[in-house]
């Protein structure tokens, strides 16, 4: 449904995206991550018509987002950060004009107020004018405007900003819930939310794709090196050097409170370590009440790949 090929944008000596490429299925739900300046948004500017790019292709349901920039805007549904709204006009004016702009008929539009009034919450509000809603609501019209012709593709930047808690979370299952009937690219700096609703992450630095994958594939990168938590009844020091002599273990940092002694275990060349360290506990006789490699998060990777490209000399 998306398709993006050595894509580079440059403003002045600039460069903003620098030769990325990815591919996005039908279907798919699809997370664009990155600190600021990464070339996030100006990603998405391109692939709905707002900015050219300089080389490179992209395409939005088969269509060239550079030579057929008509076409992609009727198959994409584009939500901002700030969504442009008209403060002076009405909820259901607004909704209704941007209908109009789509060409659509008056049934047509009667019927798509109706779904998209009742998918984004506006009920009570549909009458009120936009200028007096919450920067909450004012989000809902903008998703609601994203939604009223029923396009094939979704790209939402920053879905559930403003937003309280109960909305987030509506929001973000809303989300989910479209995704059965829509492609959808979402950016966002809540990283918990991409791991909440996305199939897929692409993380870019400083123009470029530095990583992709599953949430679960990405936290597995740090995973595998992340320490083992042991909790152990015994002798603190024998315990500290009996685990450090094993093999696969670099470093054993020991904590002890109430008898017990909580080991931060760091293993060397990823190695997994956990059933040794059950058969030297049973075969010291020490009692072993928890042991479990410390779980990482999409945050855990995202600070690490990120960290790891603003090193020196990478």
């Amino acid at each position: 449904m998306i398709q993006v090929k050595n894509l580079i944008k440059r403003f002045g000596p600039v460069t903003a995206v620098d030769n990325i490429s990815f591919d996005v299925g039908a279907g798919e739900i699809v997370g664009v991550l990155g600190p600021n300046g990464a070339g996030k948004t100006t990603t998405i500017r391109i692939l709905t018509c707002f900015h050219p790019a300089t080389s490179g292709s992209a395409t939005v349901v088969g269509h060239d987002v550079f030579h057929e920039s008509m076409e992609v805007r009727r198959n994409i549904g584009y939500l901002p950060e700030s969504a442009p709204l008209y403060p002076e006009m009405r909820a259901r004016e607004y909704l209704e004009f941007r209908a109009r702009l789509h060409g659509m008929a008056r049934g047509d539009r009667e019927a798509a107020l109706r779904r998209v009034t009742e998918r984004c919450w506006l009920g009570e509000f549909i009458d009120r004018p936009i200028g007096q809603l919450s920067k909450g609501m004012r989000q809902r019209v903008g998703l609601a405007d994203a939604l009223i012709h029923d396009p094939k593709v979704l790209v939402l930047d920053e879905p559930t900003i403003g937003l309280d808690p109960t909305q987030i979370r509506e929001t973000r299952e809303l989300v989910k819930e479209l995704g059965a009937r829509h492609t959808i690219l979402l950016s966002s700096h809540i990283l918990h939310e991409v791991e909440q609703v996305c199939g897929r992450a692409i993380i870019i630095k400083s123009g470029r794709i530095v990583a992709s994958g599953s949430p679960d594939e990405l936290r597995q990168r740090v995973s595998a090196s992340s320490p083992l938590i042991a909790e152990i009844s015994g002798p603190a020091e024998e315990i500290r050097q009996a685990v450090a002599a094993l093999d696969g273990v670099g470093q054993v940092e020991i904590r002890s409170e109430d008898g017990w002694h909580r080991l931060a275990i760091s293993p060397s060349q990823r190695a997994d370590v956990r059933a040794d360290i059950f058969k030297l506990a049973a075969e010291k006789g020490w009692s072993l009440r928890e042991i479990r490699r410390e779980v990482a998060s999409l945050e855990d990777y995202f600070v690490k790949i990120v960290a790891e490209q603003q090193a020196p000399g990478i």
